[in-house]
């Protein structure tokens, strides 16, 4: 198997995880929302204490990152098929292999991405 094709594989199964994952939790949210439709906002309190609107967001917020992962998946396939994958964004040499082994979908090498101030 070429280092291409290699590639593609893992990019494509990471794909696919990250698109279940999201379906999950878009499925979890709207099951979430339909059992607290018909509550008033003083009732969602569960006995075991957690809030309704908590859950609610901090499902939307799992879903807002899985969406996110989904998306840089993609634009990962998008770099292989337009012949840029595995070349640093930022200054243009190799990604490294190790470094894309562990994140099929890194747009810089390590020295760049130690330079970038962390994500919020």
């Amino acid at each position: 198997m070429t280092a291409e094709a290699g590639a593609r594989a893992r990019l494509v199964a990471e794909r696919a995880d990250a698109a279940a994952r999201v379906a999950a939790l878009r499925e979890g949210l709207d099951r979430i929302l339909d059992d607290t439709a018909d509550r008033d906002a003083d009732d969602e309190h569960d006995i075991e204490g957690a809030s309704m609107p908590f859950e609610r967001e901090q499902v939307r917020a799992t879903l807002r990152q899985a969406t996110a992962r989904l998306a840089e998946v993609d634009a990962a396939l998008g770099r292989l098929a337009a012949g840029t994958y595995g070349v640093c964004e930022t200054c243009g040499r190799p990604v490294g292999e190790q470094r894309l082994a562990a994140r099929p979908s890194a747009r810089t090498c390590v020295l760049c991405a130690g330079r970038r101030p962390p994500s919020r």
